[in-house]
């Protein structure tokens, strides 16, 4: 499966800390799609109002037709923008989803919130 025909979610509700209008989330996704530009690489990064996972923040989830989403969260905009285009090409690589332990980049090892399993 091509890295076009996935898709990152990037959660842009969250708030960092005490401050209303940081939005870690919203600075992640602005340097994800960056650093693809930088790298001409197509993956889709799209906004998502709220992943539910608000006390981790920046949040992912990486989708795609007929494979497992993982949600990923404690996520720097600076530090994990590569290491999440590695795990989003290693997603996208697989023929469902399951991405294999050793094949995940730290952030991705560490990070993982939820696996949920493909609609039927």
């Amino acid at each position: 499966m091509a890295a076009s025909s996935i898709r990152v979610l990037v959660c842009t509700s969250c708030r960092a800390g005490e401050d209303a209008h940081t939005r870690p989330g919203a600075l992640l996704m602005d340097a994800l799609r960056a650093r693809l530009d930088e790298r001409n690489l197509d993956i889709a990064v799209e906004p998502v109002d709220c992943l539910a996972v608000c006390k981790r923040p920046a949040t992912v989830a990486f989708a795609g037709a007929g494979k497992w989403t993982y949600v990923i969260g404690d996520l720097d905009g600076v530090a994990h923008v590569d290491e999440l285009i590695d795990s989003a090409r290693s997603f996208a690589a697989t023929d469902n989803g399951i991405v294999a332990w050793q094949d995940r980049p730290p952030c991705f090892r560490k990070g993982v919130v939820s696996r949920t399993p493909p609609a039927s």
